[in-house]
């Protein structure tokens, strides 16, 4: 865990399913003062995924319909990039990104990060995470697993990588789940170095 909570962020959402996690992830670093800057990706599959699961249609103030803000309050902080931008601030180690997660990470990213193949934004600022030796969490959205998926699990995990599955928790007795998935951006936070206050603690 960093010294000092991240301040800078790139978050980056893929096509597998879990895009209410991701939600709640983003609403949660919206609120956060400790986080100045969220540099986001969303990749071409994920639009998809979030107009079945979100009900959410095109790029256009794609932040604030995931915020589920109008289009006049969309997100100061929260900066989106092009996928195919791979010339953008975060593809180069120069730019003073703190940490990287990817929520939902489908095994399809997991396996072009995992082998190096870095030729759209989020798999190249993912590649930038790894030679800089900063903090890069693969939340793996994917059931039953194969030889392939777990030997690239392997693979990120070697190269420094956190693999962080989308497995929601239970003990807590969430009520719903907006509760399960922002109990999940809570435990994925407080790996990063940025805990909330109000997640539920385990006392035994």
């Amino acid at each position: 865990m960093p010294s000092q909570p991240p301040q800078n962020l790139t978050i980056a959402t893929t096509g597998a399913s879990g895009s209410l996690f991701l939600r709640q992830f983003l609403l949660t670093v919206e609120r956060d003062q400790r986080v100045k800057t969220v540099n986001f990706i969303a990749s071409d599959s994920a639009l998809r995924v979030m107009a079945e699961e979100l009900g959410l249609r095109g790029r256009s103030n794609l932040v604030a319909q995931i915020l589920g803000h109008a289009s006049s309050k969309a997100s100061r902080k929260i900066q989106q990039q092009s996928n195919a931008d791979i010339g953008a601030n975060i593809a180069s180690g120069s730019y003073p990104a703190d940490a990287m997660v990817i929520l939902p990470c489908s095994v399809g990213t997991l396996a072009r990060i995992a082998n190096g193949i870095a030729s759209q934004l989020i798999e190249r600022a993912a590649d930038v995470c790894l030679k800089e030796k900063r903090p890069l969490v693969l939340c793996v959205r994917e059931t039953p697993l194969n030889k392939i998926h777990i030997r690239n699990m392997y693979r990120a995990a070697d190269a420094g990588a956190t693999v962080f599955p989308l497995i929601p928790a239970f003990y807590n007795r969430p009520s719903d789940v907006e509760v399960m998935a922002r109990e999940f951006a809570y435990r994925v936070l407080a790996h990063i170095g940025i805990p909330q206050s109000n997640a539920y603690r385990w006392k035994g």
